[in-house]
């Protein structure tokens, strides 16, 4: 929905992108009372991402402690000449996603959710599918599961002891 650049207290330029507000009513003696939550993803583009819900009675509030809690849940992402180095799959919930890696040129093959994570994180392609479920929350879910267990041949070689042909 928005998308917006802004200095992230000493961390240089960060991408935070509002994927959902939701508004949620509970009927009192006065009438209905609402409140918002909001899901933010942030990154600053060159593999750091996370993402953050906040829920507040207004707008503004509930978008800032979602940022507030995007920028406390990054995550390291290996990137490889702006794509991932290999497939992966990840699951939340009903939500599975499946990222692959694509040629330089492909640019972002996406939905909504997926999508808003891939350009925080800096990939600039990559095929994406996502099964099952089409809610943005869990979609991110199983998107940072996905991005989270991606490896660079270096860190396979290290772990695994072995020197890989």
């Amino acid at each position: 929905m928005a998308n917006n650049s802004s200095g992230g207290g000493g961390q240089g330029d960060l991408i935070d992108r509002v994927l959902k507000i939701k508004r949620c009513a509970a009927v009192v003696k006065g009438g209905r009372r609402f409140s918002f939550a909001a899901l933010v993803v942030v990154g600053d583009g060159k593999g750091r991402v996370g993402y953050g819900y906040g829920k507040a009675n207004e707008v503004p509030p509930s978008v800032a402690k979602a940022q507030k809690g995007a920028n406390r849940a990054m995550i390291n992402v290996p990137l490889l000449n702006g794509t991932i180095p290999h497939v992966v799959s990840g699951h939340f919930g009903a939500a599975h996603v499946l990222l692959m890696p694509a040629s330089p040129g492909t640019g972002i093959i996406a939905g909504q959710a997926v999508r808003a994570v891939c350009e925080a994180v800096g990939i600039q392609d990559i095929l994406t599918k996502s099964f099952r479920s089409n809610n943005p929350t869990v979609l991110i879910k199983a998107t940072f599961d996905a991005l989270s267990q991606l490896r660079t041949r270096e860190d396979v070689e290290r772990l695994r002891g072995v020197k890989l042909s």
